[in-house]
């Protein structure tokens, strides 16, 4: 009586290999750039935060300056950090530039609710209308 053999052959476990390597490739870059637009809405949620509170503080000082040393301007994190620029009596700019794995992102908010995506990554691309969150440049909403 003969036994059949038992295991796997070469030719099963290559092919076996092969496969995950190909999901594999194809997987983590997908991935990488979902952690990558997950980080981002950490800036888009800190700028939108930021513009009602703006807007508060206003009435009291008549002028956007020293907006950023008020209640309500976006702290630093551990992949923004944030920053108003031409604050006036009448207008300001409000930045969130990436840091550490968030490096080379710049978006912007000014006083009008303008958005816009001055800097971003090799691939991501730039608008000056919204705020990138996918590569190519595309943006989901305004």
């Amino acid at each position: 009586m003969k036994r059949a053999p038992a295991g796997f052959t070469l030719i099963e476990l290559l092919v076996t290999i092969a496969i995950v390597g190909i999901l594999t490739a194809v997987a983590l870059p997908m991935y990488g750039d979902y952690v990558t637009r997950s980080r981002l809405t950490e800036a888009f949620t800190a700028l939108g935060a930021a513009q009602p509170a703006a807007e508060q503080f206003w009435p009291n000082a008549r002028t956007y300056a020293n907006f950023n040393n008020a209640t309500g301007f976006p702290a630093a994190t551990a992949n923004f950090t944030y920053a108003l620029s031409n604050a006036g009596p009448s207008s300001y700019t409000l930045t969130a530039t990436g840091i550490g794995k968030m490096s080379g992102f710049v978006y912007t908010l000014d006083q009008n609710g303008r958005r816009a995506t001055t800097g971003s990554p090799s691939g991501w691309g730039t608008n000056t209308d919204c705020w990138v969150d996918r590569k190519g440049g595309k943006c989901s909403s305004n």
